[in-house]
């Protein structure tokens, strides 16, 4: 079955028909051709498809786009708020050498944009009242982000710069 569902993406409103089984991911990727969010394990276990839909950080390869009609997602690509200018995140991933291949990267970002809302907010994580430092309440909330080639050792100081601003 069908369905006609309206996203706003990355500021752009998106009017598309697709079957009621198509992930956030597939819309995105498959139908309204942004390719920011990549498709790593289509199981929600590696974080690479990481997007804000309403503000909030979700792996979109686990989310019915029907679910998420009128939503605002935003994308790495998404991010900065003038054309030309990065993120600060952005920023301090380049500054950092906080990637290799790049493949999980726009997801990383997205997901520590979304993880220093949460923290600014004050939501808890498991290792927030145990004393924790910076640098491990990063690696508590970007733990549902993987990185195959081993990019962390660069990927917390980066978000720990920005979390410092």
């Amino acid at each position: 079955m069908d369905a006609d569902i309206s996203l706003v993406v990355d500021g752009t409103t998106h009017r598309v028909t697709i079957d009621t089984r198509t992930t956030v991911l597939d819309a995105l990727r498959d139908r309204l051709g942004i390719t920011s969010p990549k498709k790593g394990c289509d199981h929600g276990q590696c974080g690479a498809c990481t997007v804000l839909c309403d503000g909030r950080r979700v792996n979109s390869c686990l989310m019915l786009a029907v679910a998420f009609d009128g939503a605002t997602v935003t994308t790495a690509a998404g991010l900065a708020e003038e054309a030309g200018e990065l993120h600060p995140v952005q920023e301090s991933f380049v500054e950092h050498d906080a990637f290799q291949c790049g493949y999980c990267t726009p997801g990383q970002v997205v997901s520590a944009v979304g993880m220093l809302d949460e923290l600014a907010d004050g939501w808890p994580s498991k290792v927030t009242d145990d004393g924790a430092d910076l640098g491990d309440e990063v690696r508590e909330r970007m733990s549902g982000n993987l990185c195959r080639c081993g990019a962390y050792a660069n990927i917390v100081p980066a978000i720990e710069e920005v979390a410092r601003r």
